[in-house]
């Protein structure tokens, strides 16, 4: 690995840095950004203003107008936009809409790229459906949603939950087993536009979290007809596309929180430069500089472990156990670093006076999404006990 940033990289990323900070801070007192998200009108606002600035879509195709940034590039330049929470949205690199693209430039077919992926990259909104209440999340094998086989099509039966952006989205990806057929039992990825009969928004859920479009819903297929074509990429694939999808999803979250614990750490570190309390700053404070020391290095440690983990998936590799890894620690880190935030602020790190209570809301969700810390764990675990058997095997 090469640790020095490209120049033209490190000029990007101190470009995206002071867009957040001048066009994009100043949103987050502004009431369109409520409990289920920034409203379609505000976002529109903020993508205007990355486009003029050159920072829209950075990991979009660049043959439909993005910047085609691979994943160590995408590092730098998605922290930095994570300064806010509204920052990716405002440069259309959050979740889902970044997955999906990434998914799509993959594994769909020309036809597809051109109905789909095309229009997100000019700043269309989509949605993920593959986790389900009774248990596809975590352990996508428990999916129940079907796709049966008729000489109609594909009908399509099944429940939905924690669909980030189903409100507002222009199209679905829906993960689903097909019922019948040379495919039957596999999993398999379909893609449908939005609205459409068959598709049902029962409810928005209220969720800590409050920094995604379109809200997290609960979505019912109700005889749902689609077709061949509407297959992306083959039938019986969906759980490895799923792979393709969230390796560099879990790191992209993970650059876009580390962006948020950094600005936490500088309002923590700024307050306690200044805050006095008995005859000195909090600073000078062993129990507050300690806590300001451990997020610092967290921070750095957990930066390095997902870069690593870009690395290996931008020279060909599956990442997936350097993305757990990297999932893990940077997940927890942003927690206690924003924790700690918290704790140094005091009083007012309980108000709305800084974004720092906004911030601790929003991250603990890392911890769960693309797999909570305890699932990672247990598939890293496992690897280390299955490469121990492969050694001990050679030494005999």
């Amino acid at each position: 690995m090469d640790f020095a940033t490209p120049p033209h990289i490190a000029e990007l990323a101190e470009k995206t840095r002071a867009f957040v900070s001048d066009k994009i801070i100043p949103f987050e007192k502004d009431p369109r950004w409520g409990s289920h998200g920034p409203s379609d009108e505000m976002r529109a606002e903020m993508n205007a203003l990355a486009k003029a600035e050159g920072l829209f879509m950075p990991h979009g195709p660049k043959e439909y107008g993005g910047m085609g940034l691979n994943m160590i590039e995408r590092a730098f330049i998605l922290e930095a936009s994570g300064y806010s929470m509204l920052g990716p949205v405002a440069m259309h690199c959050a979740a889902p809409d970044e997955g999906n693209t990434h998914m799509l430039n993959e594994v769909a077919n020309k036809a597809q790229r051109e109905k789909y992926l095309w229009p997100l990259v000019e700043g269309g909104r989509s949605c993920f459906a593959m986790t389900e209440p009774d248990g596809a999340g975590s352990d996508p094998m428990l999916l129940s949603t079907t796709a049966e086989l008729t000489n109609n099509g594909y009908v399509i039966n099944g429940q939905k939950w924690f669909i980030t952006g189903a409100h507002g989205a222009a199209f679905m990806i829906i993960m689903a087993k097909i019922k019948g057929g040379a495919n039957d039992g596999e999993a398999t990825m379909f893609l449908t536009k939005l609205p459409r009969e068959g598709i049902e928004i029962v409810k928005d859920q209220n969720t800590m979290d409050s920094s995604f479009c379109g809200a997290h819903s609960v979505i019912e297929y109700k005889n749902l007809v689609l077709q061949e074509e509407d297959i992306l990429g083959e039938p019986g694939k969906g759980f490895q596309y799923a792979q393709i999808r969230l390796a560099p999803a879990r790191l992209t979250h993970c650059m876009r929180w580390l962006g948020s614990a950094q600005r936490a750490l500088d309002i923590a570190a700024d307050y306690a430069s200044k805050r006095m309390a008995f005859g000195k700053t909090l600073g000078q404070h062993e129990g507050v500089s300690f806590m300001l020391a451990d997020s610092e290095m967290e921070i750095r440690s957990s930066r390095l472990s997902m870069q690593q983990a870009c690395w290996v998936l931008d020279h060909g590799g599956r990442g997936t156990t350097e993305s757990s890894i990297a999932k893990v620690q940077c997940s927890e880190t942003v927690w206690n670093t924003v924790d700690r935030a918290v704790q140094i602020l005091g009083g007012k790190g309980m108000t709305d006076d800084t974004i720092v209570a906004r911030i601790f809301q929003d991250v603990r969700a890392f911890r769960i999404y693309d797999g909570p810390s305890e699932v990672h764990r247990w598939s890293i675990g496992g690897k280390v006990i299955k490469a121990i058997k492969a050694r001990n095997e050679e030494v005999k």
